[in-house]
């Protein structure tokens, strides 16, 4: 459901609606306001997102020491055995 908000802009941000309407990348304000929360919106759940990948690795202790030799063997042989 729609609600009618007010909301007081800026001199720049003002200009930037009425070029991007102007332009016809969008046909009102509450266009470009809708397009602006949406990117918004993404922007703060990727940020949600990359915050809790920094927790979860964080909370997993400290790094163990790691063979890439070692590894790259155990990939290899892997791969041998399906061929």
């Amino acid at each position: 459901m729609s609600k009618n908000t007010s909301i007081i802009l800026s001199e720049h941000f003002q200009s930037f609606i009425e070029g991007q309407i102007a332009e016809g990348r969008y046909g009102s304000a509450s266009e470009v306001v809708r397009a602006g929360l949406r990117l918004l919106e993404s922007h703060e759940a990727k940020l949600a997102a990359l915050k809790a990948a920094v927790k979860e690795g964080l909370e997993s202790g400290k790094p163990e020491p790691f063979d890439v030799e070692s590894f790259l063997a155990e990939v290899n042989a892997e791969y041998d055995a399906k061929s």
